[in-house]
């Protein structure tokens, strides 16, 4: 994996806040269909990747206010087990157009990286069974390949297990 400059104009938010950090990653482009409804499956399908390998970043409105939640697109995002990780009775999924308001990102393109506001990060104990993982670069039809680590350690994660299967 090199790390990668922002060439070609693909920087984001999400580039831009790894690159400072001096993490090493590599983005994948790939053509977005612009009819597509599962983004996550759509990245892995145009990348050859694994389901369990590529993660979606979910927003969900918890007692505290909004909270993200990363989990495989291979599955769902268990919203008892996120409230419980974040110390919450409940969970729920936020309003997409609050979540793009908040987070800076359309739907289908948000990044765990690079939000508007930093926001309480869950990401599924499942991203460290790999040695890199995918997610959204801030755009569709862009991903970012990286270190699991790395994701939890900028976006002062904590893991648990939030995905069941779908």
């Amino acid at each position: 994996m090199s790390k990668s400059r922002n060439k070609g104009g693909q920087g984001t938010p999400a580039t831009v806040a790894l690159t400072q950090a001096a993490v090493e990653f590599t983005l994948h482009p790939y053509e977005h269909d612009a009819g597509a409804q599962a983004y996550g499956e759509e990245a892995a399908d145009a990348l050859g990747v694994p389901y369990g390998q590529i993660f979606k970043t979910l927003v969900a409105e918890v007692e505290g206010g909004l909270a993200v939640a990363v989990v495989p697109v291979s599955g769902k995002l268990d919203l008892k087990a996120f409230a419980a990780a974040l110390g919450s009775k409940r969970a729920a999924m936020a309003d997409a157009a609050k979540v793009e308001r908040i987070t800076g990102y359309v739907v289908g393109g948000i990044s765990p990286l690079g939000q508007r506001r930093r926001l309480p990060t869950v990401i599924d104990a499942s991203a460290l069974d790999f040695a890199t993982i995918y997610f959204s670069a801030g755009r569709r039809g862009l991903q970012i390949e990286t270190a699991p680590a790395e994701l939890v350690r900028l976006t002062q994660a904590v893991t648990a297990p939030i995905g069941r299967a779908a």
